[in-house]
């Protein structure tokens, strides 16, 4: 998703609200003399439990999984979760790796939600804590971005929040639910039509980064559909008779080649990609199937529905010109995204008192050898939290993250952790050089901490979740009218078409060549103090183009390396 944490400026037109009401001040504690105590248990409910936090960073970033095929990863935290007592739904909206965990405690009341995504990148397998590309497995997939060290972070607050509420009769219940194929868009709509969220008063979503801070309003990202278009038409002899057939490559040439020319009528925030998953078999053949996988991404929902629908006429036109067909199916989507005003305000303060990991000289200094590999100035790891950020005024266009479907379905917010290196450029082989690293360590525990205490805090005081939804209902809406340049409130209606299904085959036939192979490259704890001790891979590792121990890729069976 992110690469890096967009500097975020206040809305214009937001000062014409009042949103004193909303104001969450420190007095509002009061009615928990205790809160600071409480919040003193959970950290150092986090900080027993480095040991687990490094476990989980290791163990996921060790299956190596994908969009909808994140078995393993959830079998692995499901399981720790179940033997703490909470309670496991499985199988969200028919897709078999999507997973919800719940533990309640007094009333059950206030509902806080806890998430962070959970796959990996395809064609992106790395070595972690080395100075040069080696991938662990040739073609195979990997954590290059890092979602993993937040799989850490989230359990581990749902632990210590389940530890501090029991010991002290807090009522309330804490919801764990993993971002399934984030990378494809193809997960948290699917939860929010499943209805996880009816009966949620607050979702405190995490995402990697290099810094630490959280922001609300209008957010420098994207909105997104993401399509496949299949051109369907009959096969020929490519030299015999062409004539005799109707090309679907040809078809979807032309759309790409339509879908060029549009892009100058596109407006500049606008972001259009494609890959051809399927052109043909052989030259000597006319295709007569081709599929081309497209994602249309806008600052605003109206603007990703024109593009979509533009794309959707260009490729009729295109089937029309060579005799064939196309059929359209929506792989993923994700609304643009908008954080909660009181719950990052909260949130912020939480991580005033949290603070920035305590790099070590040793963590310093491997980033800096990451940022000389890469061309960068070594500056080395973040050592200053991020200004609380107040919103995009003219976002230009970048990444999507459907946790915006989330963020229009309930209050949420979204914290940035440090987890990676400054400079590093995410969906690239280098995002992944720390992520089973001390550096990912380290601010996987941050990250833990401050969702615990942020979540104590709606736990302890009902007037923050009253001001979250206020401005969730009453004052977001309208504020979005302003920025999309509506005539009314914005309301949330999901990209989704009414008869969509979860595309859960999509990595399919890849991952059933690479999963014997990657199942021998999974973290054993039980034999391994640290991934980094199961690989051999000395750390730090300074040494540049150097892979410090590590072993050679696995290949798979007919893969020339």
């Amino acid at each position: 998703m992110f690469a890096k944490r967009h500097r975020l400026r206040l809305l214009t037109g937001m000062a014409t609200l009042s949103l004193g009401v909303l104001v969450t001040t420190p007095a509002a504690h009061a009615q928990s003399p205790d809160i600071n105590g409480l919040k003193a248990e959970a950290e150092a409910y986090v900080n027993a439990h480095a040991k687990l936090i490094q476990q989980i960073v290791d163990s996921t970033f060790s299956f190596q999984e994908i969009g909808y095929n994140e078995n393993q990863t959830g079998i692995y935290l499901t399981g720790i979760l179940q033997r703490h007592g909470f309670a496991i739904r499985r199988n969200i909206e028919g897709i078999p790796t999507a997973w919800v965990a719940s533990w309640s405690n007094g009333s059950g009341r206030p509902t806080v939600s806890l998430n962070n995504d959970e796959d990996g990148l395809p064609g992106l397998s790395q070595m972690p804590g080395i100075l040069k590309e080696q991938p662990m497995i040739a073609g195979g997939n990997g954590q290059s971005e890092g979602h993993n060290t937040g799989l850490a972070g989230m359990v581990v607050s749902a632990l210590a929040l389940q530890s501090v509420m029991e010991q002290h009769h807090i009522s309330g219940t804490v919801q764990v639910w993993p971002g399934i194929a984030e990378e494809i868009l193809g997960g948290k709509a699917w939860y929010v039509r499943a209805g996880v969220f009816e009966h949620v008063d607050a979702v405190l979503s995490t995402h990697v980064s290099s810094g630490l801070g959280t922001s609300y309003g209008r957010s420098g990202g994207t909105g997104m559909i993401s399509a496949e278009y299949t051109f369907q038409g009959k096969t020929a002899h490519a030299a015999a008779d062409p004539w005799d057939g109707k090309s679907a490559l040809a078809s979807a040439e032309m759309f790409d080649n339509g879908m060029n020319y549009m892009r100058q009528f596109f407006h500049p925030a606008s972001r259009t990609q494609n890959v051809l998953v399927n052109g043909g078999d052989e030259p000597n053949v006319i295709p007569a199937l081709t599929e081309d996988w497209y994602y249309f991404r806008e600052v605003t929902p109206e603007m990703v529905r024109q593009n979509f629908a533009t794309a959707n006429r260009v490729a009729k036109a295109a089937a029309e010109m060579f005799g064939t067909t196309v059929a359209v199916k929506t792989i993923g989507t994700a609304w643009p995204s908008w954080g909660n005003q009181p719950l990052a305000e909260d949130m912020d303060r939480n991580i005033q008192a949290v603070g920035m990991p305590n790099w070590t000289a040793d963590d310093q200094r491997y980033a800096k050898a990451v940022q000389a590999l890469i061309g960068q100035k070594p500056i080395g790891l973040n050592t200053r939290i991020e200004k609380l950020g107040t919103g995009e005024v003219n976002p230009l266009g970048g990444p999507s993250d459907d946790i915006g479907d989330v963020m229009w379905t309930v209050p949420t917010v979204r914290l940035m952790f440090p987890a990676n290196i400054p400079e590093v450029p995410f969906h690239n082989w280098k995002a992944a050089l720390a992520e089973a690293t001390p550096i990912a360590y380290g601010g996987a525990a941050v990250d833990a901490k401050v969702l615990a205490m942020t979540a104590l805090d709606l736990y302890l005081n009902p007037q923050l979740v009253r001001n979250a939804r206020h401005y969730f209902d009453d004052v977001q809406p309208v504020l979005a009218m302003q920025a999309y340049g509506t005539s009314k409130p914005v309301v949330y209606q999901s990209f989704l078409p009414a008869n969509a299904t979860p595309d859960i085959s999509i990595h399919d036939a890849l991952m059933t060549k690479l999963r014997p192979l990657m199942e021998k490259m999974y973290y054993r704890p039980d034999k391994y103090p640290t991934y980094l001790d199961q690989l051999g891979v000395k750390w730090p590792c300074l040494t540049q183009d150097s892979a410090c121990g590590a072993p050679k890729a696995l290949v798979p069976p007919n893969q020339i390396q």
